[in-house]
């Protein structure tokens, strides 16, 4: 049996643009990029989902870990994106002008959740010595991608942007781009966006909510009636018929402009009554409802917690619902983090070292696991030798507890003994007794 070095199957079907399998039509691409940049504007739970699943990620620190890479190219690498090395002291930047930004970068990267994909193009500059230095991560958005061409064996070929060129669309390659994809499928380089599940409760939560505002609205103040007055006698039929048209024209023109306020009021013809009737039996109650969309549209995020008192009723299941959630997200910021190890790290260092040089790679503290500098804490700490009370360390709880900065001038110092343990304060010489 020969060894297999070549692909005889396929993942997609379509060399240029995609194939959707999507069966709602205005969830279809493109037309489904409108639809979830309308759910995260609009839509205050959603806009909460969102928010509890991107900004842990973009709160924790991420940093450069060597992983066996030469000191040279660790530095180049953590000075062109603007982070620490693990294990180092993190540099103060001077400047930010005209420096990528690994905050702003990760901010759009995350934009993968609601739209599914998240495109970027590397630019670069040379410097003194020939290097070639990340500039920028140019983003290219959502809405502005026309095309995507894919190879026969699912990889990224090309995107083309709507507009790019006067007269044209660009056409980017992959080897200048950075792509960011949830739950890519085969050649589908589109994703699935994390709101997908959410779009049926949504829309309904969307439609309840008309409901419920044109329901107060119509039967707070009352529902309008007119009734109209006594005709004369003796009239004809057709006589008759004319005048109660008109009163029932006229008292329907009045009951429409019924509207509450300091100047309403309505006048009617002798014998005619105007009446506002309450709703007889019980009016549908929207809320429950409404808060069922809610609750299946964090749901669909892993983000039970935002739930907690209407759901569950009780916040005792928070620890076991915030754990489910942190896991998530520690595999949501483990896919961008290797991404970026992959085409930007190591591109960065493919360009000025070569394919055979190691690369450092982008990591990112655990998700969760900051607790609070507490005194009783750092004192343990510093009694076991886990931690030494430096200067720094002396600043950094300084600022925490709002405390004045220190002045050498008036500080107290204390000498130790061989034990570690401050000596115990002298005693005072007391004054000589007299004796009899």
């Amino acid at each position: 049996m020969s060894t297999p070095t070549s692909e005889k199957g396929y993942q997609s079907q379509q060399f240029w643009g995609l194939t959707d399998d999507e069966e709602t039509p205005e969830l279809q691409w493109p037309r489904n990029i409108d639809v979830y940049d309308k759910m995260r504007r609009q839509d205050s739970q959603v806009m909460s989902v969102l928010r509890a699943v991107t900004l842990p990620i973009r709160r924790t620190e991420w940093r450069i870990d060597p992983n066996g890479a030469r000191p040279e190219v660790v530095q180049l690498v953590a000075d062109d994106l603007g982070l620490p090395i693990k294990g180092e002291s993190a540099l103060a930047t001077t400047r930010t002008r005209d420096r990528f930004s690994w905050k702003e970068h990760l901010r759009l990267a995350l934009l993968m959740l609601p739209f599914g994909h998240s495109f970027f193009e590397q630019v670069y500059r040379f410097d003194d010595q020939g290097r070639a230095r990340l500039r920028k991560l140019g983003f290219r958005p959502q809405r502005t991608i026309s095309q995507v061409e894919v190879a026969a064996d699912g990889g990224l070929k090309s995107i083309r942007q709507v507009g790019g060129t006067p007269g044209g669309d660009s056409e980017m390659g992959v080897e200048r781009l950075v792509a960011y994809v949830l739950d890519r499928e085969g050649g589908n380089w589109l994703g699935q966006s994390l709101l997908r599940p959410a779009y049926k409760f949504w829309l309904l939560k969307d439609r309840m909510l008309r409901v419920q505002l044109q329901s107060v609205d119509r039967n707070g103040m009352g529902f309008p009636v007119t009734t109209a007055g006594d005709l004369p006698e003796g009239l004809s039929t057709t006589d008759y018929e004319r005048l109660m048209n008109k009163q029932l024209s006229e008292g329907l023109n009045v009951a429409r402009g019924v509207r509450s306020g300091e100047t309403a009021g309505a006048s009617l013809p002798p014998g005619a009554k105007l009446e506002l009737l309450g709703v007889t039996g019980q009016l549908p109650d929207a809320e429950k409802p409404i808060r069922y969309y809610d609750e299946q549209i964090a749901r669909a995020v892993l983000a039970h917690f935002l739930n907690l008192g209407t759901e569950t009723g009780s916040w005792a299941l928070g620890n076991t619902f915030a754990d489910f959630f942190t896991l998530s997200l520690q595999a949501v910021a483990e896919d961008i983090a290797e991404t970026a190890t992959q085409h930007i790290v190591e591109d960065l260092v493919d360009l000025n070292w070569g394919p055979s040089e190691p690369a450092p790679r982008i990591v990112f503290d655990e998700i969760g696991s900051r607790h609070p500098a507490t005194a009783e804490g750092i004192r343990a700490l510093i009694d076991c030798g886990a931690l030494t009370a430096d200067e720094t360390l002396e600043t950094h709880l300084r600022n925490i507890h709002g405390l004045p900065p220190a002045e050498q001038a008036t500080a107290r110092h204390k000498t130790t003994t061989e034990g570690g343990q401050p000596d115990a304060p002298a005693k005072q010489p007391q004054p000589a007794q007299a004796t009899r």
